[in-house]
């Protein structure tokens, strides 16, 4: 998965979930494999599932 806003990539590890305005939203945990800007690997990183878009390597 890559995050867009971050830019980090990994692989969807378990779901989560956050109340916002009184809903539940469905998160992702997703342990990265690549942070350009950090250079952290092996961190667990958890966003709501809109924040993730699937990437697929070329």
């Amino acid at each position: 998965m890559l995050h867009q806003k971050t830019g980090h990539i990994g692989k969807v590890i378990g779901y989560g979930h956050e109340i916002l305005n009184g809903v539940y939203t469905t998160t992702l945990k997703v342990l990265v494999d690549y942070a350009e800007t950090s250079g952290k690997r092996g961190v667990v990183e958890e966003d709501l599932h809109s924040a993730w878009v699937k990437w697929i390597k070329s």
